[in-house]
């Protein structure tokens, strides 16, 4: 019997507000973050996610008394990232409650961050997020973005996967920049890579935007489906996606 697929809401936020764009822009509101994080819970999610969606280019750092107020009403693990620099920071966000971070672009600058993350708080606390797009140009056909999608690197996205698993990290985050709030499915092959090549667990992220994308994903290697703006906006529930699933006979908590 497989490991059970676990779902993951996200809340993007900004200015204290949960957000949704599309491909990175076009923001909208979404709601209060403790509200969202408590109907969620009560919703079956088994983790959440927390990102800070502008931390990074406004250099500094996450909204720790957001995180404080969801962890207070959240009965799931949940990850927080965006604007997660060093140790310190890291530290500071699970103080607060968080059970994991999620580091992107500081770890991709400084890639010795992760190994000391790890030593530091335990590998199963570490998550590393990497935005991607496509470039055929790159032996993988995919590029590391940071910055929140802005900034491209030249990097290829599975060569950076792997250094990360190589650092001890368990729990890869590919999010694809054309997927992204676009509702038109999750970017497959990259996760079969990044699940073939690091043996890592891969969330999928970005692009669900129907109850088969989600079943999509677990057949390419996803272990955590990842999505927001179909909760969001209830254009999908929790509940209808477990039951989906598991009448396919995936496995949920």
């Amino acid at each position: 019997m497989s490991e059970p697929v676990r779902i993951m809401p996200c809340l993007d936020m900004r200015d204290g507000r949960v957000v949704k764009g599309v491909h990175f822009v076009d923001i909208r509101d979404a709601g209060d973050p403790v509200e969202c994080a408590r109907a969620y819970c009560e919703a079956g999610a088994d983790e959440l996610a927390l990102l800070d969606i502008t931390a990074t280019v406004e250099n500094r750092g996450t909204l720790l008394d957001v995180v404080r107020r969801v962890a207070e009403v959240t009965t799931v693990p949940f990850t927080v990232g965006g604007g997660i620099s060093d140790l310190a920071s890291a530290a500071a966000v699970l103080n607060a409650g968080a059970d994991k971070v999620s580091t992107s672009s500081a770890a991709f600058r400084n890639p010795s961050l992760i190994e000391e993350m790890v030593k530091e708080f335990g590998a199963e606390k570490v998550t590393v997020a990497i935005d991607v797009d496509r470039n055929p140009r790159l032996p993988s056909g995919y590029e590391v973005y940071i910055d929140g999608g802005r900034t491209a690197t030249g990097a290829d996205a599975v060569e950076w996967a792997k250094r990360a698993a190589g650092y001890g990290v368990r729990t890869l985050l590919p999010t694809s920049k054309a997927g992204d709030g676009a509702k038109t499915g999750y970017d497959l092959p990259i996760i079969r890579l990044l699940r073939a090549e690091t043996g890592a667990e891969i969330v999928a992220s970005g692009g669900a935007g129907k109850l088969e994308h989600f079943y999509d994903a677990v057949q390419a290697g996803a272990g955590v489906l990842l999505a927001a703006s179909v909760f969001h906006f209830h254009i999908i529930d929790i509940p209808q996606l477990k039951a989906y699933l598991r009448e396919r006979g995936v496995p949920t908590k």
